[in-house]
């Protein structure tokens, strides 16, 4: 009997898409503005997962290096057929609905091809995008008709769908209306399904907040007419008092054991009302039923977490940096230097800070709701520090250098500082995200960031202790989630070593 862990993968990993391939299991998830992009992991009993590489991990694959904040890799499909993965994406704000492929998921994926409307001029416009083949090998795009672009921009056209020449990557007809959903806002994340002898649609509708689900309907054809289950949704955990809410946004599969499972993105929130989700959206998984009246069910995701974990990362050139490290809008290669100085991670500082969509910034997802970072870093030649960010606009990070240690947190424009004296160039930085204690009433957070340093050989100092709601999915309305990771703002820091470890209790 397969466990199911949930989440399945801890941390910013929304919009799953899942393919299987000789008994092998391939996930894909969206990535956003972050590099490498749109990470695949592998599992052979859909319990342990392993991150194998990226689709995009060179310059221009994915148009990202400008894309505002939200925007780039949105909602992968990932398919195999004939020997080849396919995956489609949306590059939102940037290069539009591509079309990857590779012979190992592992990689190297092709550059990515855009999908032109049938004039062979403009991408196709929408989100979202899926790739199905019908028994003659006619491919389909079905896409979500949300335009992001021109005047129109915002308007929502429902489900959309075109037969593809995927050789020459051309619609060959305009696209179609295909199915909407149940009336929900905002239907999305279409997948077009051939079991037994019928085509299920499925989509996610109700925004990907708490009114999000699944639906689904069929037709005798991949191209419809389409006939809305009389269940839907099929799950959702909306007015619910579900540890795990937003689920929606799935994908079907066949397990291990050969039963279905559905993938799909979540949300763990905390606090009184539990408003506040810290990790942003995670991929979970959960048993699928085919009832007698050839409908399937889904059951309600449940939470079972995985025992926390330890990461202890060195900085030695010959063995590189592992494929967990992230940069905003830049290659990590672009960021990082190992050469320089042997055994260290050095960060050269350009005028850029944390406040900029492109900062010199290296980090690694927060897996856990209870975590704490420590790096031991050298900033005898230059000023940064230890961060976790959801974005520009939203980040915590305590920053040493020039004779002081500064713990700072930055929500939207309102900005509070506290300094201590430093008199050491070499100090250990901490940021730790802990439950909220136990108080009068019920906590009102989700967690409670503490921050400090220790000079080494000293004592260690604390600093301040920083509210983690302002650090959630819906105070900072992103779709990404907690990025922790250290960066410069001025000279040349290094980076000594990296240890993290959390849990989920």
């Amino acid at each position: 009997m397969t466990t199911l862990f949930n989440p399945l993968l801890n941390g910013f990993h929304p919009d799953p898409s899942v393919v299987a391939v000789d008994g092998v299991y391939y996930l894909a998830t969206s990535s956003f503005e972050y590099l490498p992009g749109i990470p695949i992991h592998r599992s052979t009993d859909f319990e342990n997962w392993e991150l194998i590489g990226h689709v995009a991990t060179r310059p221009g694959q994915l148009e990202v290096e400008e894309v505002p904040t939200a925007g780039g890799a949105w909602a992968p499909t990932i398919r195999h057929r004939d020997g080849v993965f396919h995956l489609v994406i949306t590059d939102a704000m940037g290069r539009g609905t591509l079309h990857f492929t590779a012979t190992d998921a592992a990689g190297p994926w092709s550059d990515g091809d855009p999908i032109l409307q049938a004039d062979g001029v403009s991408p196709i416009d929408g989100i979202d995008p899926d790739i199905a083949w019908a028994d003659d090998g006619t491919a389909y795009i079905t896409f979500s008709g949300l335009i992001l672009n021109g005047a129109d921009a915002g308007r929502h056209l429902g489900i959309q769908q075109a037969r593809v020449d995927l050789d020459r990557h051309i619609a060959l007809e305009e696209p179609r209306s295909l199915w909407s959903g149940t009336g929900g806002q905002f239907p999305e994340a279409p997948h077009l399904y051939r079991v037994n002898d019928r085509w299920y649609l499925m989509i996610a509708e109700g925004g990907t907040e708490r009114g999000h689900g699944i639906s689904i309907a069929r037709s005798d054809r991949p191209d419809g007419p389409f006939e809305t289950a009389p269940h839907n949704p099929l799950v959702s955990a909306r007015s619910t008092i579900r540890p795990i809410q937003n689920t929606g946004h799935g994908d079907l599969v066949v397990g291990p054991d050969g039963a279905w499972l559905c993938v799909l993105l979540g949300v763990r929130p905390r606090s009184m009302t539990r408003a506040f989700s810290a990790l942003g959206r995670e991929t979970f998984v959960t048993p699928v039923h085919w009832e007698d009246d050839g409908w399937p069910s889904i059951e309600p995701v449940q939470l079972n977490p995985r025992p926390g974990t330890r990461t202890e990362a060195t900085f030695a050139s010959e063995a590189g940096l592992d494929d967990e490290w992230l940069a905003v809008r830049a290659t990590p290669a672009a960021v990082a230097d190992l050469s320089a100085q042997p055994g260290r991670l050095v960060l050269h500082a350009d005028g850029s800070t944390l406040n900029d969509p492109r900062p010199v910034f290296l980090g690694r997802r927060q897996e856990h709701l209870t975590n704490a970072v420590t790096v031991r870093i050298d900033v005898g030649a230059g000023v940064g520090g230890l961060a976790v960010r959801y974005d520009e606009r939203f980040h915590v990070e305590v920053e040493a250098g020039g004779g002081t240690v500064t713990a700072r947190a930055v929500v939207a424009d309102l900005v509070q500082e506290w300094t201590a004296p430093l008199d050491a160039s070499i100090v250990d930085l901490h940021l730790e995200s802990r439950a909220p204690q136990p108080s009068a009433g019920l906590p009102r957070t989700s967690d409670v960031f503490h921050l400090g340093f220790t000079p080494v050989g000293g004592e260690r100092v604390d600093l301040t202790e920083v509210d983690g709601r302002f650090l959630s999915a819906e105070v900072a309305e992103s779709f990404t989630g907690r990025v922790i990771g250290v960066y410069a703002v001025e000279g040349d820091i290094a980076v000594d070593s990296w240890v993290a470890e959390g849990h989920d209790d």
